[in-house]
């Protein structure tokens, strides 16, 4: 969506009288909404208001100040202009002229249908025995749970799109089932999706338009609009700094519904701080320190949840010298709070706030919460002092950690895979008398599991016999699956044979455990007597069994084979087994066969396209690039979604000359950065060899950006470029030099020393004496000071290209009090002295006994 939709819909707006003659049976604009907030004000300053007189003043201030909105004596004449001009577009009555030209089209056809009584047998008199028999009517044609909202909100979806919003509403209540708060919200909805996706002005008018008027027919209906209604529609606004929209529908919202006050004003903070209108944002705050209201806090409730979403650091701590944290009523909010607090290490803010909390009865889990969230959002500090944090603050207010907690710390160790420091807490909590959950001991194996800290699995077991918890099924299945991967295979056995002193039933996924890390090890004889031990254990093999056998088959027989005796037992075909079928057919080299897999009429519909990637990648591995193009090229046509290591495997294999346009747009289609770098370092190596020195520029502009906050990460990622041109042809030696000079000018970066080693040593191979001056030059201007191993990698250099004096003058400036470096430069004498012509032989002979060392022994 282009950045000036803003601006051009907020420009619609204000001149909405030219457009709403386009729509020749748009209804009149009324003065309801010119006179609405004449009639909030005039109500809030009325005596009969609850709120008293003397604050009755200042509240109303902040009611037309904080929301924009001016008194009638002050701004009457503007309010009104606006008003008319926009309510001309938007104030009309649901009609047909606001449904798209598709539902037109759709109206007469629905009209037979929806004439159908489906609720013919009602008497409408009777409310109650309508009531009934609309519920009872719903069991069987309209089901509709509580548990059901998202499919609701689909179903609300495709006829909206389809019949348009008016139309829709029509159907429901053609259905028997009365508009109510879902489809008015399911359509608000709607309109404001639509509105973010179309690039078009006028559509997105008309989607604004009718959600104005789904709110205004809400209203009419008597329903109460709340924030699940009308908070899409101001983000909206919010996102596209459209301020006059957003104070239009405020009207709206406010009329008759005083209680939304407090909420808008979170809105509307969000508004000012996105438009970086500091005058709007500094009166906000002076009109909220003039009031004295009973609902004060909720305006700064509000405030600061808006405040600290936005990371607006000087308005928190303005604000937060104000607020009494004992009145704020929403836990989210002070959860907020502490977060925030953490994040800006105001340690002192936290104490003071924590101190106070403590006072009232809000109970010690949540302030053990508040002290979790606090300290698990300190940046830049060390796990360890998080965790020291956490215990003298409980220790300050003489608090206890509670155990969920102390189980919160330890997901939060698992999250950054410091399984370890996890670990060291379970023995602590078992200490001082917390339990933990079993869950917790899962999880804490998972992320051993996914950390590759498989050796754990041993302490992890012995920590659970220890306190007496009892390991189910899926604990024995993760520890096993880690012992396998520590390639402890008698280990794994040993916990199968555990199972029976906690009356556990071993399980066909313990098995496929064992036996597809038989496989992964190439131990076939191995993998193939796990199944002789599940059919003692009368364990039945499963659909993952018959996988992991057949896509390690080498031959057609042994495949058909394994699907005799899949069929007699009654496994079913699912996708991971046609996609073993695949792996195992262009294993043993049948590719048509393969080919085949995919037109099995028992294919899953919902998994095709992933069994076509799986077999994209097997043709494009075994060599069969054509196959595996076209397959690609036809998804590529149809639109279906590639799986992302399909898309590597072919960025992989697709390394002829010519294909670096295919290469790039697959490059287009990875989601995710960890897998988007791996294709994009596959895709610069192939510009490397290639000579594509452009696109390997852009490309590295944009991985530049992606570790933008990692120094270390852009660091590696030259230094991997620069080895690439090092290790292939002599030829890609000017490329480098080129690539050089780029990075500098166009990236903006010093390259490493380790990147210049690896060019000069580009330069050796390509026996290229001027450019291997050139880059010694680079060391210097990247302020890299020569080294011993730049001196050494120089006079190879040097001495190999036959420049012999310069290679002397570097040889007297090499240390040469390290055995190792001594016998590096013996090497080097030895390797490039014997390759000089008979003609040299003189001079050689000379510069060889000047620079031989002569303490090579000590």
């Amino acid at each position: 969506m282009p950045a000036s939709k803003s601006k051009t819909l907020s420009s619609m707006f204000r001149s909405a009288s030219k457009i709403s003659k386009q729509w020749k049976s748009a209804a009149p604009s009324t003065p309801a909404e010119d006179i609405a907030l004449k009639q909030y004000v005039s109500s809030i300053k009325s005596p009969s208001s609850s709120r008293t007189t003397d604050c009755s003043k200042s509240l109303s201030e902040i009611a037309a100040e904080s929301l924009n909105f001016k008194s009638a004596a002050d701004s009457g004449e503007s309010a009104k202009v606006l008003s008319g001009e926009i309510s001309s577009i938007l104030c009309g009555d649901l009609d047909y002229d606001l449904i798209d030209s598709e539902t037109s089209s759709n109206t007469s056809c629905l009209e037979t249908v929806l004439d159908v009584p489906w609720l013919s047998n009602i008497d409408r008199s009777n409310k109650s025995l309508r009531r009934k028999e609309i519920a009872r009517e719903r069991k069987e044609i309209w089901t509709f749970k509580s548990s059901q909202t998202s499919r609701f909100h689909q179903l609300v979806k495709q006829c909206a799109c389809k019949l348009g919003t008016d139309t829709t509403i029509k159907v429901f209540g053609k259905l028997g089932r009365e508009t109510g708060l879902k489809e008015y919200n399911a359509l608000i909805r709607l309109c404001i999706e639509k509105a973010r996706e179309t690039n078009d002005e006028e559509v997105s008018l008309k989607q604004l338009s009718k959600a104005y008027q789904l709110l205004k027919s809400m209203k009419e209906q008597g329903f109460q609009v709340k924030e699940e209604s009308y908070g899409p529609i101001l983000m909206y606004f919010i996102d596209f700094g459209m301020a006059q929209e957003f104070d239009f529908y405020c009207e709206l919202i406010i009329d008759r519904n005083s209680d939304s006050l407090a909420r808008l004003a979170y809105y509307e903070m969000l508004l000012w701080i996105k438009v970086e209108n500091e005058d709007k944002l500094e009166e906000l705050f002076y009109h909220l320190s003039l009031y004295d209201g009973d609902d004060k806090s909720s305006f700064q409730e509000n405030y600061l949840l808006a405040l600290c979403e936005e990371d607006r650091v000087k308005g928190f701590v303005r604000l937060l010298h104000t607020v009494d944290i004992t009145k704020i009523s929403s836990m989210n909010c002070v959860t907020n709070i502490f977060k925030f607090l953490g994040k800006l290490q105001l340690e002192s803010f936290a104490k003071k706030l924590l101190q106070e909390l403590v006072t009232i009865d809000i109970g010690a889990e949540n302030i053990s919460k508040f002290i979790y969230n606090y300290t698990t959002s300190m940046p830049n500090f060390a796990l360890e002092d998080v965790m020291l944090e956490f215990k003298n603050l409980h220790a300050e207010l003489e608090l206890t950690p509670t155990s969920s907690q102390y189980q919160k710390l330890i997901m939060y160790c698992c999250e950054l895979f410091k399984v370890h420091v996890a670990l060291d807490m379970v023995d602590q909590m078992f200490e001082a008398g917390v339990t933990l959950t079993l869950d917790t001991f899962n999880s804490i194996l998972d992320a051993c599991d996914r950390s590759c800290e498989y050796n754990l699995v041993h302490r992890i077991y012995s920590m659970l016999l220890r306190h007496g918890l009892k390991p189910d099924s899926e604990t024995f299945r993760i520890m096993i699956n880690m012992t396998v991967r520590a390639k402890d295979f008698e280990g794994a056995y040993g916990m199968i044979e555990d199972l029976k002193k906690f009356d556990v039933m071993p399980t066909t996924s313990m098995y496929n455990c064992i036996m597809a890390g038989y496989f992964r090890e190439k131990d076939i004889h191995a993998a193939l007597k796990v199944l002789k031990q599940m059919e003692d254990a009368n364990v039945k093999s499963d659909s993952q069994t018959f996988s992991y056998l057949i896509s390690n088959c080498t031959s057609g027989d042994n495949i058909s084979k394994f699907l005799d005796e899949m069929k007699d037992s009654g496994v079913q075909y699912t996708k991971h087994v046609y996609m073993a079928l695949i792996n195992g057919y262009t294993a043993s080299g049948q590719f048509e066969e393969a080919k085949q897999v995919i037109y099995d009429r028992r294919v899953p519909v919902k998994s095709f396209n992933e069994i076509r990637s799986a077999l994209i990648s097997a043709l494009a591995s075994h060599g069969q690039m054509l196959d595996a193009l076209k397959i690609y090229e036809e998804m590529n046509k149809a639109q279906c979604k590639l799986e992302p290591k399909t898309i590597i495997c072919l960025i992989e294999h697709l390394q002829s000359e010519g294909e670096l346009h295919r290469l790039l747009h697959l490059l287009e289609q990875l989601d995710g950065l960890d897998r988007w770098v791996d294709a994009c370092f596959r895709v610069i190596t192939y510009c490397v060899r290639h000579n594509h020195l452009r696109s390997a520029v852009d490309l590295l502009k944009k991985l530049v950006d992606a570790y933008k906050n990692d120094e270390v990460a852009k660091e590696v990622l030259f230094d991997e470029v620069f080895c690439q041109i090092a290790i292939n042809e002599p030829t890609n030696l000017q490329f480098g030099l080129d690539l050089l000079q780029a990075i500098k000018k166009e990236i903006g970066v010093r390259l490493s020393r380790k990147s210049l080693d690896f060019l000069l040593s580009a330069c050796v191979n390509a026996k290229d004496l001027q450019a291997c001056s050139l880059v010694w030059k680079e060391y210097r201007t990247a302020s890299l000071p020569y080294n011993v191993l730049s001196f050494v990698r120089m006079y190879q250099a040097l001495l190999a290209l036959g420049d012999y004096k310069s290679a002397a003058n570097i040889f007297n400036k090499i240390p040469r009090d390290d055995i190792h470096v001594c016998s590096v430069l013996q090497a080097c004498q030895e390797t490039y002295g014997k390759s000089v012509s008979a003609k040299g032989k003189k001079k050689k002979n000379k510069i060889g006994k000047s620079v031989r060392c002569e303490q090579w022994s000590s």
